[in-house]
């Protein structure tokens, strides 16, 4: 029972966070990110029965139909859409949470030779754009969003936005963030700004000679009719 709700709840993620998609059939046929996680519950159940060798190659046959590849031993949570989906990469101890969104090209890695963790954990929804890689057993906060071709291999804090190479935070709760290593920003001068303002400074200064004129030229009129 628990299995079809997670399959049921993948299902639902694209039908609710694509706005490309035409209907639930169009999921059914069409949305290899779907087909891959569907092949992935299956296949994570194999690996968790330490079923040898079976569960990596079906995970290969996957990646073959699909462009995805998802290693069995990854935990993957449910409502996860994997949006296009060539190139995704997932390793076997990265964890992925509810709700999360994963685009193209994106790569959950490791950086370490043992054996221990040492993929990233993913808290629900996350999401990670197009090209970015997460590297490394770090942890992702809630609802943070990394920007595409990021490359993060630091702790991230929840409802943050990261972004550039190596990622840093850019924004916590909607609020920018300087980082500390980053040396103060030189303000250099707009020359056109300069030039804009003398103009204006200028054109005020002939508008009131004018006027003073008009005044003058008022007054003369009068004295004349008189």
């Amino acid at each position: 029972m628990r299995l079809l709700q997670t399959i049921a709840a993948d299902f639902r993620a694209p039908l609710a966070r694509d706005p490309a998609v035409r209907g639930p059939l169009d999921v059914l046929l069409s949305y290899p990110g779907f087909h891959a996680l569907f092949a992935h519950r299956f296949i994570h159940i194999l690996h968790l029965w330490r079923i040898p060798l079976l569960p990596r190659w079906l995970a290969h046959v996957v990646r073959f139909l699909t462009g995805i590849e998802i290693h069995p031993g990854a935990t993957i949570g449910n409502g996860v859409f994997i949006d296009h989906g060539m190139g995704v990469v997932i390793g076997e101890t990265a964890e992925i949470g509810d709700a999360c969104t994963i685009y193209q090209g994106v790569t959950l890695g490791g950086t370490s030779l043992s054996h221990g963790k040492r993929h990233p954990t993913l808290a629900p929804n996350v999401v990670v754009g197009v090209n970015a890689a997460v590297l490394g057993a770090i942890t992702i906060g809630e609802n943070t969003k990394i920007g595409g071709g990021s490359i993060v291999v630091r702790d991230v804090p929840a409802n943050a936005v990261v972004v550039g190479v190596p990622g840093r935070v850019v924004f916590i709760d909607g609020e920018p963030v300087r980082d500390a290593n980053e040396p103060p920003r030189v303000v250099m001068p707009d020359p056109d700004a300069v030039q804009i303002a003398q103009l204006q400074t200028h054109v005020a200064q002939l508008e009131g000679r004018l006027r003073a004129l008009e005044r003058s030229q008022g007054n003369d009129d009068a004295a004349a009719a008189l």
